[in-house]
């Protein structure tokens, strides 16, 4: 199966994350906004190699290997309009990982973005069940996987950038997610 798919929605354009992307990741990732709610397997202070780290070290060997799915989220008009990165793993408790750059922040674009992914994982891929978590002080992330009809399912601690923090794991079925995209397309709304 093809690791790097190209995805698109209406505004945006998903591609298969590649090295060319690793200078705008340097530039734009290692800003406390960003970083403060990722798991503590980010390094912080952000290393001056930290997005050539992950991409070939960590993203692309990933991809290759099949189980997991890394793309940058770019303008559909303008492709070269680098907005931030989400990523798909196939890994219990944590299946979908994403960061914006903050001037992007409140135009949902990440409900955008979340949408087709969150369809390839389960239409594409037919994974049974998605699983995110998130702190709970992320309460803009919490608005995402709201939005798509998750359900919390579970509160426990863990380590993030910013210290240990309570984590709430969100989680939504195969069937949760074709049921809410056909009741979407029943009413006209289109998803995203």
């Amino acid at each position: 199966m093809d690791g790097h798919p190209t995805l698109f929605t209406d505004r945006l354009v998903l591609t298969g994350l590649c090295l060319e992307d690793v200078a705008f990741i340097q530039e734009q990732f290692p800003q406390w906004e960003v970083v403060r709610y990722l798991d503590s397997r980010v390094s912080w202070p952000y290393p001056v190699d930290g997005a050539l780290a992950y991409v070939r070290d960590i993203a692309l060997p990933g991809m290759a290997a099949g189980c997991e799915w890394h793309w940058m989220i770019r303008m559909r008009d303008d492709p070269d309009c680098r907005l931030g990165s989400i990523s798909l793993f196939e890994q219990p408790g944590n299946n979908r990982g994403f960061w914006l750059a903050p001037q992007w922040w409140g135009r949902g674009y990440m409900r955008e973005a979340c949408a087709v992914v969150t369809a390839y994982w389960f239409e594409t891929l037919a994974r049974p069940i998605m699983q995110v978590p998130k702190a709970v002080a992320n309460h803009a992330s919490r608005r995402v996987s709201e939005f798509e009809g998750m359900r919390l399912v579970g509160l426990q601690k863990g380590w993030f950038v910013s210290g240990l923090m309570d984590v709430e794991l969100w989680q939504m079925t195969r069937a949760d997610w074709l049921a809410n995209t056909a009741a979407y397309r029943a009413d006209g709304r289109g998803i995203g």
